[in-house]
């Protein structure tokens, strides 16, 4: 109904559908991954409606794809509350009609009070009535209207084309409402107004349009990028990230394969807002982490956000930082706004090996104490008196500190409100149960979040579905639903299944490892510096 000709091009390349079946569960094999489908045969009842027979299908699938759909995005109004008015169904924005309100013998048609129409200036605004289309939302201050096209108006959802086709039938309505003015312009000043618009591009393009300053190799595998990207620098809040990515334009050709890379959830590290630069900190893992380190200083990327929900800032408490490998990237700006709420800072800043260390003096910085931690390898040098060193992993270094066999504590561990965890899904399900049994006797009554590392392709918050992530109550294991981590990465720890966490982290892993392989494949062809 929505997408006839989709399904007729499927028809055209073989596709085929089979009618009166609801899957109902998915079958593993061996090593965790699909087999195959149940599905549950339907039949419609004598009301018309599709019920089960209790008749299971089951059909062999290593591969499924699933066409989920989509809802309307109202994250706008979440964020920053306008007052939207929504549709009778409590779904999508109301649509709103704007038209010029023109006078008609001396009086303009439309009041505040005639026909439930709204003048605002010079503009008529009204509800849309039966079928009447609307491009607007009810959001109007002072003549000023917000519109909305595509998935997220009730008349075009469903697929592209049609949601293309809202630009093609709401634009006339915009452009009617400058209508008048446009016709009222004097021709001679065309120059002065075309100047005044090149230099509204000019400064949106230096305000918006992100450009690397600058590449730094930090550790043997990790690197930071450092961008020069005035606006995402400004509105920048800890624990935040960006969407990064190259143009396939400037991207590097090796033997007929263009270097473009996936779009990368990187977090801001550190933002300097007078200089609008931003620094982000790339782990290299596959082939798009790895092809940050080509990025070549002056070349236009795309740099989206930030995105994401700024972390929690309390203030007054003692809080506890934990930062394992790449997650300590994080902790920077996290830690150092932490202490100018006059929160006291103690932080566990974990690594697998003492070379893996990074920005030293931004770890100290954010914590009134630190605890450095390695697995194996080199010895963390300790710079100052109040610091301490242990090898081991994170854990143990907690209960170490927390025992006193390391020394004076700052910010002693059971007087600790608020646990802030960053690391891999490994690190955080370690800390998640932890705490529960290992760390239990050392900590008192406190809130654990972590930075849930999901896998992430729009990052534009609840739409794509990519960074779905499953909540769970901690007392009976029950789902009690499902967030998604662009929308909000800091997640109590204690509803995070992990389990899940780590198979949708897997699910891309062969194709992961393949692009990987092509990668030095092409890298034994062609150096590229940096790499």
């Amino acid at each position: 109904r929505l997408n006839h000709e989709e399904i007729i091009k499927a028809l055209e390349e073989g596709i085929y559908f089979i009618e009166g079946l609801s899957p109902i569960a998915v079958n593993d094999d061996r090593y965790g991954a699909s087999e195959s489908v149940d599905f549950e045969r339907q039949a419609i009842d004598d009301n018309g409606k599709w019920r089960a027979t209790g008749d299971v299908v089951t059909m062999r699938a290593r591969s499924i794809m699933i066409a989920a759909g989509t809802s309307p995005n109202t994250i706008i109004d979440r964020e920053n509350p306008r007052g939207f008015e929504y549709d009778q169904w409590n779904q999508f924005f109301a649509p709103f009609v704007a038209a010029p309100a023109r006078p008609v013998n001396g009086v303009v048609n439309g009041s505040p009070s005639a026909n439930g129409k709204q003048t605002l200036g010079e503009i008529l605004f009204h509800k849309a009535e039966r079928g009447e289309v609307g491009f607007f939302t009810s959001y109007n201050q002072n003549g000023k209207l917000i519109s909305y096209f595509g998935d997220n108006h009730p008349k075009y959802a469903g697929n592209v084309v049609k949601a293309m086709a809202s630009a093609r039938d709401g634009y006339p309505q915009i452009v009617e409402l400058f209508a008048d003015r446009n016709r009222s312009l004097d021709p001679s000043q065309q120059p002065a107004r075309d100047d005044e618009w090149n230099s509204f591009v000019d400064e949106l393009d230096r305000r918006i349009v992100a450009r690397v300053h600058d590449v730094i190799r930090l550790t043997p595998t990790i690197v930071e990028i450092i961008l020069h990207a005035p606006m995402q620098a400004e509105r920048f809040r800890p624990g935040q990230f960006y969407r990064l990515q190259n143009y396939e334009t400037t991207a590097y050709e090796i033997a007929g394969t263009r270097l473009a890379m996936e779009g990368l959830a990187l977090t801001g590290a550190w933002v300097d807002v007078e200089r609008g630069l931003v620094s982000l900190i790339v782990l290299e893992m596959g082939a798009s982490s790895r092809m940050c380190a080509m990025l070549r200083k002056g070349e236009e990327v795309v740099l989206m956000g930030p995105t994401g929900a700024p972390t929690e800032i309390p203030n007054g408490e003692n809080v506890a930082l934990l930062g394992g490998g790449l997650g300590n990237a994080v902790l920077f700006s996290i830690g150092k706004a932490l202490r100018a709420a006059g929160c006291r800072v103690v932080y566990f800043a974990g690594y697998k090996r003492g070379v893996d260390l990074y920005h030293q003096d931004d770890v100290e910085e954010s914590a009134d104490q630190v605890i450095w931690s390695t697995d194996t390898g080199d010895v963390i040098e300790v710079r100052r008196p109040t610091d301490r060193f242990i090898e081991g992993n994170i854990l143990e270094a907690m209960v170490a500190f927390a025992k006193g066999d390391l020394g004076e504590q700052i910010v002693p561990l059971n007087s600790v409100t608020r646990i802030i965890a960053i690391g891999s899904d490994r690190m955080m399900s370690a800390v998640q149960s932890a705490r529960h049994g290992l760390l239990a006797p050392y900590l008192g009554e406190h809130v654990a979040v972590g930075s849930i590392n999901s896998p992430m392709q729009c990052m534009m918050k609840e739409i794509c579905a990519q960074c779905l992530q499953r909540h769970i109550d901690p007392k009976t294991g029950e789902e009690i639903g499902f967030v998604f981590s662009c929308f909000n990465q800091d997640q109590h720890l204690d509803n995070v299944d992990f389990h899940f966490l780590n198979s949708r982290l897997k699910a891309n892993s062969l194709l992961e490892k393949m692009s990987n392989q092509w990668f030095d494949h092409l890298l034994r062809k062609e150096q590229i510096p940096g790499i």
